[in-house]
């Protein structure tokens, strides 16, 4: 395995110039340390995890070092945030350190969050705060277990440094790997601003850093929208059918990737509401539960919007008309593995919607009530205020059943354990009192979500009356 030393860069974004990006230098953290590191977030750079703890990790992830080959940029970007346009965004707390090419070939954007100030930050300090560092941790690898696309994250720093939000609290630094960096918001602001060389350029060259297989067909443009739409689709299916709730799905937080990404107040539901905001700055509701495949499609037509300077209007409607049903037939594949239900059958999304009903109406747990009908437990009928209807629901669900091997099949999609808000708000203030095993046991325990584990009972069950009242924020 190479060292942590002699990673080997390519930094093809920075190359395109400083149209699409700024250099800048991170500014360190002062007396670093290590809180949390991810052992397979750094095989994908072919590290060992041993590497975690040389002196040479912390001081390279809390911005003391530079590799002399890496380059860190940020990023200039803009984008629609609450249905608003907001013409220049950019990176305005992390920095594009460089792309690391593995020996598979494959190439990982480093990208530090809380690096500093850059021309991008709006004013702010840059910064960023030791519990969004670690919730974005900590759901980026969770899901990533749970196999929802996803970014990936391998560490988090702490410093001394202190950073005024609601109130005073400590600098910290994310470290985060994904393939590419670019955003709906990137074309929008070449689009917006009437850059339409650059905007060929960046279409040119997100084709062939992460579309290549699109570059052969007659209408290349075309055929990588096709894909971002149905690679969102599948993520949302997948939010969807896991009661994730990303909480601020503007344009500049959507990956061209359709990877779920830049994470902010996002929740796992625990009690079952199709109606649930949990982002407490979103007044309106416009990122509810129940909202997020609209938004993702309304989100996608401001992409398009985008790309009419090289894709005709009526061909990119027709297209964005494919989302839903896209979406659709993924949710209700993740949903039938979830119950353990066999082939498809016209009725499915009917007796769906029946289960979710009665779940609403009850406050059932969402995820610990999939996982009792998949282990056949009938503690599940406990979960619901109408058993009467349940056990009428459940007649059909024993109909819709198959094999054992199918019903064995849905244990490995019902995760014991989910990164419920209160789990991470215990690791969090533990970890703001200087004690990070509580940041640690809980990422092991969500990088294997499926199996039970001895002595972790507490963290498979239902949370606490004050664990449901969490309110997160924006600027958590």
């Amino acid at each position: 395995m190479p060292l942590l030393s002699d990673l080997h860069f390519d930094n093809r974004f920075a190359r395109l110039g400083d149209t699409f990006s700024t250099r800048v230098s991170p500014e360190p953290l002062s007396n670093p340390r290590l809180v949390v590191s991810s052992a397979s977030a750094l095989a994908l750079l072919d590290l060992d995890a041993d590497e975690a703890q040389s002196e040479l990790f912390t001081e390279l992830f809390a911005g003391h070092k530079i590799w002399s080959t890496a380059e860190p940029r940020a990023m200039v970007y803009s984008g629609h945030q609450f249905g608003a346009y907001n013409p220049k965004l950019g990176d305005g707390r992390g920095l594009l350190l460089g792309e690391v090419v593995n020996q598979a070939g494959d190439h990982w954007d480093l990208h530090l969050k809380g690096a500093g100030s850059t021309p991008y930050s709006r004013m702010g300090d840059g910064r960023a705060v030791l519990r969004s560092s670690i919730r974005e941790f900590l759901a980026s690898e969770a899901l990533h277990a749970l196999g929802i696309p996803t970014s990936r994250a391998l560490c988090v720093t702490l410093g001394d440094n202190p950073v005024y939000r609601e109130r005073e609290e400590r600098a910290a630094m994310l470290l985060r790997l994904s393939p590419s960096h670019i955003r709906f918001g990137h074309f929008e602001y070449f689009y917006y601003t009437r850059q339409h060389d650059a905007l060929r350029q960046l279409l040119d060259f997100t084709l062939s850093s992460c579309y290549p297989e699109c570059l052969g067909d007659p209408q290349p443009e075309l055929a990588m929208y096709r894909q971002v739409l149905q690679r969102t689709a599948e993520m949302i299916a997948w939010w969807q059918a896991y009661g994730f709730c990303h909480g601020v799905m503007n344009t500049d937080n959507m990956s061209i990737l359709g990877i779920t990404f830049d994470f902010g107040p996002y929740a796992f539901m625990d009690a079952f509401d199709i109606h649930h905001v949990c982002n407490h700055s979103d007044h309106e509701g416009r990122y509810a539960f129940h909202r997020q495949p609209a938004i993702a499609q309304w989100n996608l037509a401001c992409l398009a919007q985008a790309l009419t300077p090289f894709i005709e209007v009526d061909t990119l409607k027709a297209e964005i008309a494919t989302f839903m049903p896209a979406f659709e037939q993924h949710y209700l594949h993740l949903m039938r593995r979830r119950l353990g239900w066999q082939g498809a059958e016209e009725g499915d999304s009917a007796l769906i919607e029946q289960l979710l009903q009665l779940m609403q109406d009850s406050g059932s747990d969402f995820n610990l009530s999939l996982r009792l009908l998949a282990e056949g437990d009938t503690a599940a009928r406990d979960h619901f205020i109408d058993r009467d209807a349940f056990d009428h629901w459940q007649q059909q669900h024993q109909q819709r059943q198959g094999s054992s091997e199918t019903r064995q099949a849905a244990l490995l999609a019902n995760p014991v354990y989910v990164l419920r808000n209160y789990l991470a708000q215990n690791a969090i203030a533990a970890a703001e009192q200087g004690d990070f095993s509580e940041v640690r046991t809980l990422h092991e325990l969500l990088a294997t979500p499926f199996t039970t584990q001895p002595n972790y009972a507490d963290y498979a069950a239902a949370p606490p009356d004050w664990g449901r009242r969490l309110e997160i924020s924006c600027s958590s």
